[in-house]
């Protein structure tokens, strides 16, 4: 059974007179463990696909699918709740708050679990042990380079132990050298059964998946998977 499934999927939207079509007629499913890369141009819908199945929008018409719930006509507070309780976010950006240490980003998400604080804290340590920097947990954003940041948002991504983690242009700030480490713990955290789907303009990045979904006009132009022994080392 699909862990995400969409099924005649549009979105529309209004400016001022002119009504875009980001997204015509969709339709698409990924498997429980999959590394998926959607790439295409600016302006391809790429990233309107990824708000809708990262539950950050609704569809004009269509079905969305995730983990067995229609989120298809799903109120801000459920949307919210698959969230939480689903998914993981990595941006370029990193996103972590300066003024907090790696520890305190990495609870972030957890607030509003109902855990205790001894809990979160167990749970952020692990997170943060998984990604390999268990010595920089009291150190803050700023004393981190790039490649650390991004780990650090990883370990916030992974910490409510998520089915998916969407990754936005994750190695848009960092050298090719950082970048590819990255990109191989994305394969590590897939193979350990992870559903990863990768949003990138980059064909060279998006050749680290085991699968490519291209975009262009709002539709899906191809959608392959590759072998192993084509992945990008």
């Amino acid at each position: 059974m699909p862990l995400i499934e969409l099924t005649g999927v549009t979105k529309h939207y209004r400016v001022g007179e002119q009504e875009i079509h980001a997204l015509d007629g969709v339709d698409l499913s990924i498997e429980p463990g999959e590394f998926c890369a959607i790439v295409g141009p600016s302006g391809s819908g790429k990233s309107t696909l990824m708000h809708l199945l990262g539950c950050l929008d609704i569809p004009t018409t269509g079905r969305v699918i995730i983990d067995g719930t229609d989120v298809s006509r799903a109120s801000d507070g459920m949307l919210a709740e698959m969230r939480n309780k689903k998914i993981g976010f990595v941006f370029q950006a990193f996103n972590l708050l300066a003024k907090m240490n790696v520890l305190e980003n990495v609870e972030l998400p957890m607030i509003y679990s109902g855990l205790s604080k001894k809990e979160r804290r167990k749970h952020a340590l692990e997170a943060i042990e998984r990604v390999g920097l268990s010595n920089r947990a009291k150190n803050t954003p700023l004393q981190l380079s790039g490649g650390q940041m991004q780990r650090v948002a990883i370990a916030r991504a992974l910490v409510n132990n998520p089915k998916i983690v969407f990754a936005d242009e994750p190695t848009g700030n960092l050298d090719s050298a950082t970048g590819k480490t990255i990109l191989a713990l994305f394969r590590e955290l897939s193979e350990q059964g992870r559903t990863i789907v990768l949003v990138t303009h980059d064909n060279e990045i998006a050749a680290n998946a085991a699968r490519r979904i291209v975009m262009r006009d709002g539709k899906i132009v191809n959608n392959s998977v590759y072998s192993a022994a084509a992945i990008a080392p």
